[in-house]
């Protein structure tokens, strides 16, 4: 820590030397002098550390932390002052400098209107657009080239991201070895109120066709979105409520086909905009039969789910926002046995949600903005045990329940620059959950969780080329255990307070080359399943033992990125390290539990190690031709005391992506190959996997008329290579991965 202030210390003492290297001393004293400040045109905000010279000359200077700067001892005659800062355009300034005279000159810089498509807002509440940690985000084109029937599949492949599958419909992604509660995902910046977190027989209660645009943070986020954030956050953002619209009826219609599990899926949505208002309403649907593979179909993951919302957008002079319900229903087969085709475990789901976001503007003298976010959610999920009769008809059984009533709010106040901080944020935030296990084969007892959180997100510019960031996050969390019929007698509690903070750096030292670093104290509260499971789970078909002594998962880490962009070039390479304190596993035990038949797994803590890296590459070969590279890989440790270390479980092996794309403008063309090492480095119990490679194709159709459409055809697995994924739970049942797939997707604008 000491090394770093030393370091930003003579990297400000260079920049300050720098500006005042030319000594006003050698001009000719003529007492012409200018000051002033200048500010953002849009806020009226003081812009600190804004780059000032005088064109023609080597005379400038840079305005101070209030946005506040002087020139003295100018030549006399008109000039030309130039102003540049990172965000804005350069702006040109006449100025005239009179003898023995002192002038004041305010100068407006507008901000440009690249960013806001790339900045990352889940990771910052003030959408600053400085990274301090890698991230992504997918959006238009982009998610409609990935389109898929999960998000699990659809996010597959990029850098430090894999997918934990279990057939299409429960997917959920992966980010650097760590899934699960671990992974949080987010529906427009709140919790979802589904349990996709707690299984891998869980799905995410949100169709891919949804989502307008998807952000994916690496590495923890507990500063601003607490427990659940220990690896990453994922957002999946829709326009349920309207916030920016066109006048008039606009619209979307979308539909997708697929070979590998004769799948179908159509999605539309209608909005109507007036001048204040604006009124949205969507529905869609998917079904699909069992996955193919190249040793045939695999019983028992076929597919089906709707999902439709309505809302309602508004904006006024100082105020924005709006409200939504929606509606999902899921239905998806598990596989339970190759050996036993007349039995089935089908999941059912339902989720309905009412949101709501409001922004306003304030006059205040400190705080300007506020908005408050919130998403209340009544989720069901029953798993039905099947029994395919020989003369036709079938027998169902209700064998496990879940019933969920749950509330996420966020109220986050947005300061304007004060002092040596600028523009930064303070919040609030509310989680509470009631969670009832419902059913003879229940595993686990129910639970009631509420917690409070508040946090603040500060930035510090520390030149015009770096930034600082800094933040603190206090949460506490109440938990209690619900009865049911299998646990009529438990009664335990548990209080837990927990603070995460991050300290971030971001230099910008020319053109072209970004440099960003955190260090993060992040945590974990335990799952009811990881206290008290004890019992067979039918849908993920093993046998599940808790464990009430778990503590608090605690993670110290680091993340630094280096991202170069020159002309048709880019390249980002990351690196991070993560240490944790009482890291859960679920790890085999290499016993299997007799009645049921199931393998058992056990939740068993530790000292652990999460280290890797992930690099990137963008080359534009010839205009529209371009290729990218990718590679990342992970590794996942945990220490034993007075033993040899072990290698964690459901650990991804390394990956090398490989696509080129060649762009006409009316369409585009493309292929895919992807490399993937065996991973031998497996815990014990676990089951060693082959290496594996993988050719894929895209081509892409735009046509202009009557609105835009898109047309695009995508083959996956073109070789129908038979492989196994480490990280797939359907490897456990002896099944392999889906074989080749012919994906058609089309999508019309109005």
């Amino acid at each position: 820590m000491r090394n770093i202030f030393i370091f930003i210390i003579l990297l400000m003492a260079g920049n300050v030397m720098q500006v005042y290297a030319n000594p006003v001393d050698q001009r000719p004293n003529t007492d012409a002098n200018i000051f002033g400040h200048v500010i953002d045109a849009q806020t009226g905000e003081h812009l600190p550390f804004v780059n000032l010279l005088i064109k023609g000359t080597r005379i400038g200077t840079i305005t101070d932390a209030s946005g506040h700067y002087l020139l003295t001892n100018l030549p006399e005659g008109r000039h030309i002052l130039l102003a540049q800062s990172m965000g804005y355009t350069i702006t040109e300034v006449e100025i005239e400098a009179i003898a023995k005279s002192t002038r004041e000159v305010d100068i407006k810089l507008t901000p440009t209107s690249i960013s806001l498509n790339e900045v990352t807002l889940t990771a910052s509440p003030t959408a600053s657009g400085f990274r301090y940690q890698p991230d992504a985000v997918f959006m238009g084109e982009q998610i409609q080239r990935r389109a898929e029937p999960s998000f699990g599949e659809m996010l597959n492949g990029q850098p430090g991201v894999a997918m934990r599958s279990f057939g299409s419909a429960p997917a959920r992604p992966v980010i650097r070895g760590m899934d699960g509660d671990r992974i949080l995902v987010l529906e427009n910046g709140e919790r979802m109120g589904d349990i996709s977190e707690t299984s891998a027989d869980h799905s995410i209660s949100l169709d891919p066709l949804v989502a307008s645009r998807v952000e994916v943070i690496r590495g923890p986020a507990s500063l601003l979105y607490g427990s659940s954030a220990l690896g990453g956050v994922i957002n999946l953002m829709t326009t349920d409520i309207p916030d920016q619209w066109d006048m008039g009826v606009t619209g979307v219609v979308s539909g997708q086909a697929a070979t590998m599990n004769n799948m179908g899926a159509g999605f539309g949505r209608m909005t109507y905009g007036g001048e204040q208002n604006a009124f949205t309403g969507r529905i869609a649907m998917r079904q699909a039969g069992d996955i193919t593979t190249p040793e045939g179909k695999i019983p028992g993951t076929s597919m089906r789910n709707y999902d439709g919302a309505f809302g309602w957008g508004m904006k006024r002079d100082n105020l924005n926002g709006g409200m939504s319900f929606s509606v999902s229903d899921q239905a998806f087969e598990i596989p339970e046995s190759i050996d036993v085709p007349e039995e089935s475990v089908e999941i059912r789901a339902r989720r309905m949600a009412f949101q709501g976001r409001f922004g306003r503007k304030l006059e205040g003298n400190f705080i300007d903005q506020a908005q408050v976010r919130f998403n209340a959610t009544h989720f069901h999920q029953q798993e039905v045990e099947i029994e395919h009769l020989t003369g036709g008809g079938s027998n169902e059984e209700i064998e496990l329940e879940y019933e969920q009533m749950a509330i996420s709010s966020t109220l986050t106040l947005q300061h304007k620059p004060v002092g040596v901080l600028a523009r930064g944020a303070i919040g609030f935030s509310f989680n509470g959950q009631k969670l009832d296990v419902i059913g003879d084969e229940a595993y686990t007892p129910g639970e009631q969780r509420f917690s409070l959180a508040t946090f603040t997100f500060q930035e510090v510019p520390l030149s015009h080329t770096m930034r600082l960031q800094f933040g603190l996050r206090l949460d506490f969390q109440n938990s209690r255990a619900l009865k049911n019929e299998v646990f009529p007698d438990i009664s335990l509690k548990r209080n837990a307070f927990n603070y995460s903070g991050s300290l971030g750096l971001n230099v910008r030292p020319f053109d072209g080359l970004e440099i960003g670093g955190q260090l993060a104290r992040s945590h974990r509260n335990p799952l009811v399943e990881e206290l008290f499971a004890d019992g067979s789970h039918l849908g993920a078909g093993v046998y599940e033992k808790g464990n009430a002594r778990l503590k608090d998962e605690i993670g110290h880490g680091g993340d630094l990125f280096v991202n170069y962009r020159r002309g048709n070039f880019e390249i980002e390479i990351t690196g991070f390290v993560n240490d944790f304190a009482n890291y859960i596993i679920f790890q085999p035990t290499g016993e299997v539990h007799q009645p049921s038949g199931y393998p058992v797994f056990e939740y068993t803590e530790g000292e652990t190690v999460l280290f890797g890296s992930e690099i990137s590459m963008g080359l534009e070969l010839a205009p529209g031709l371009r290729f990218q590279s990718s590679t990342d890989w992970v590794r996942g440790i945990r220490q034993i005391e007075d033993a040899p270390n072990e290698n964690l479980p459901f650990i991804p092996p390394f990956r090398f992506n490989n696509e080129i794309e060649y762009d006409f403008t009316r369409g585009w063309v493309g292929a895919g190959f992807m490399a993937v090492s065996p991973q031998s480095k497996v815990a014990p119990e676990e089951d060693v996997t082959e290496g594996y490679s993988l050719l894929s194709l895209q081509a892409g159709l735009r046509l202009n008329s009557m609105g835009r459409h898109v047309i695009i055809l995508k083959v996956h697995n073109a070789l129908d290579t038979k492989y196994r994924d480490h990280l797939s739970r359907i490897e456990d049942r002896n099944f392999v991965m889906p074989g080749r797939n012919f994906n058609l997707t089309y999508r019309w604008f109005f």
